[in-house]
C-alpha cells in the first residue's frame, strides 16, 4: 500500500549530488499552490529539506515559519520557507538533462502532490497555479512514458496519475525506491488474491453443478429401479448406475476412471439414465391420466 507520509519521509531524505538536481528540486518545491516567493507546506520534512537545498545553492532562506492554511481547520497551519535574494526559475522541462527532470518531479511531489488511496486503488495529485504549469507537467511526465491527466478544481489546476502502471513510474522517476517496492509487493498481493479468489469462486461453482448433476442422477436411477426398468438396461447404462450410487459425490472424471471408460463415454451414459427416467414417468403419467 502506498502510504502518504512515507512517501513524504523517503523523499526528503534524498541529498542530490549534483548542484544542477539541487536548483531543479527546489525549483519543483517553488511550484506548490499559492507559494509567493517562497515554499508553503504541511510537512516539516519538506520545510526542512528547502532550507538545505536553498543554503547549498547560495539562496538566502529563513527558518520554517507557522501560517494559517485558510481551510478553518483547527490547529493545521502550513510551514513557509522564504527565500531570499535570485531565485531559481524555471527551465524548459523536457529538453533539460535527465537528472534534474527527475529532482524536479521529486520536490513538485513534495510540494504540490498528494496521495491518496481508495476503492479504485491509488490515486497522485499534483495541484498547480496555472494551467501553462499543469500542460508543462503533462508533457515532462510524457516524455518519461508517464500519462498524466488533467482537470480544474476550485480554480486550480490538477494533474493526476490513476494507473498503476503510472504511479509505478513516477514512483522509479523520483527515485522512492522503498515506496515502489511496497507498491508493487501490494499490487502482486492484490493481483495473487484476486485470482485466488476466482480460482475459488470457479471451483465452487463447479462443485454446485456436480452436487446438483449427482442429484439428479441418483433420484433417475431409482426411478428406474424402483419400476424395474433398472435390470433391463444395457450391460454399460447400469455399471454407470451402479458407479454413480458407490460414489454419490465423485465427478465425472473419477467415475470414467473407475469404468476405464472416457468422460464424455461417462456423462453419456448418466445422461440416457436421466432420459430413460423422464420418458418412465411420463410413460407413466399418461397411464394415470387414461386410467
Amino acid at each position: 500500500m502506498l502510504v502518504a507520509s512515507e512517501l513524504r519521509g523517503e523523499l526528503a531524505r534524498i541529498r542530490p549530488a549534483r548542484a544542477c538536481c539541487r536548483r531543479a528540486e527546489l525549483v519543483g518545491l517553488l511550484q506548490s499552490a499559492g507559494a509567493d516567493g517562497g515554499v508553503r507546506t504541511l510537512d516539516h520534512a519538506t520545510a526542512r529539506i528547502a532550507v538545505q537545498l536553498a543554503a547549498s545553492i547560495g539562496v538566502a532562506a529563513t527558518a520554517p515559519r507557522a501560517s494559517a492554511t485558510g481551510s478553518h481547520v483547527p490547529g493545521r497551519h502550513h510551514l513557509k520557507v522564504a527565500l531570499e535574494g535570485e531565485l531559481p526559475s524555471s527551465w524548459e522541462l523536457v529538453t533539460t538533462k535527465a537528472c534534474d527532470r527527475r529532482a524536479f518531479l521529486r520536490g513538485l511531489l513534495l510540494s504540490a502532490g498528494s496521495v491518496s488511496g481508495g476503492p479504485g486503488g491509488p490515486h497522485v495529485e499534483f495541484v498547480l497555479r496555472d494551467r501553462r504549469s499543469a500542460h508543462k507537467l503533462q508533457r515532462l511526465l510524457q516524455a518519461s512514458d508517464v500519462r498524466g491527466s488533467r482537470m480544474q478544481r476550485r480554480e486550480r489546476e490538477v494533474v493526476y496519475l490513476k494507473g498503476q502502471e503510472e504511479i509505478a513510474g513516477l514512483l522509479r522517476l523520483v527515485g522512492a525506491n522503498r515506496a515502489l517496492l511496497d507498491f508493487e509487493t501490494s499490487r502482486v498481493s492484490r493481483e495473487v488474491r484476486n485470482r485466488l479468489n476466482r480460482l475459488l469462486n470457479a471451483e465452487e461453482a463447479n462443485l454446485a453443478r456436480t452436487v446438483r448433476a449427482a442429484d439428479r442422477q441418483l433420484q433417475a436411477i431409482g426411478r428406474l429401479e424402483a419400476g424395474g426398468e433398472l435390470d433391463l438396461l444395457a450391460e454399460g447404462l447400469r455399471e454407470a448406475a451402479a458407479q454413480r450410487r458407490r460414489q454419490p459425490d465423485a465427478d465425472l472424471d473419477t467415475l470414467a476412471t473407475s469404468l476405464g471408460i472416457s468422460r464424455s463415454a461417462m456423462n453419456h451414459r448418466l445422461r440416457r439414465l436421466v432420459e430413460l427416467a423422464a420418458d418412465v414417468a411420463g410413460a407413466r403419467g399418461a397411464r394415470a391420466d387414461r386410467s
